[in-house]
């Protein structure tokens, strides 16, 4: 999978596709909720297998324990395209992508059934639980400094 910064409105496009098929489609997300305004904050990356777009995510800054932190969000691989590892070039691209920005901390709120595949990539369970948009989530730091 060839991974790149969304640069163009295409890529743009791509992203939003993705993200509307996972998690309003497939996860039943709210919209106001996925569209949370913190789009033109962010970073954003998209993947794509033989041209076309499979995945996207994005980061961006947030205040964490009195430190600002990259906190990565917006993981989604499309159905057809689990299970390749993607979703680990993914996690692997935008903590390269925000570590050349600068950052060596990194924050997840993880879906609680990825904690253990967040994990295995470095991320450690602060303790925090909590629902978000009615599914489990578990807050993940990874400190590389």
């Amino acid at each position: 999978m060839e991974i790149q910064p969304v640069r163009t409105d295409a890529d743009w496009d791509a992203a939003r596709t993705i993200r509307t098929r996972v998690f309003l489609d497939e996860q039943d997300c709210p919209p106001d909720e996925e569209w949370d305004g913190h789009d033109q904050t962010s970073r954003h990356v998209v993947g794509r297998v033989d041209g076309t777009a499979v995945a996207t995510a994005r980061w961006r800054t947030v205040p964490h324990d009195e430190d600002i932190v990259a906190k990565l969000e917006r993981f989604a691989v499309l159905p057809a395209h689990r299970g390749q590892g993607y979703g680990a070039k993914l996690v692997a691209y935008v903590v390269d992508d925000a570590r050349q920005a600068g950052f060596d901390t990194f924050l997840v709120h993880a879906q609680a059934h990825l904690e253990d595949w967040y994990a295995a990539h470095g991320f450690a369970s602060t303790g925090r639980r909590f629902e978000e948009v009615g599914i489990p989530h578990v807050e993940m730091i990874r400190d590389d400094g």
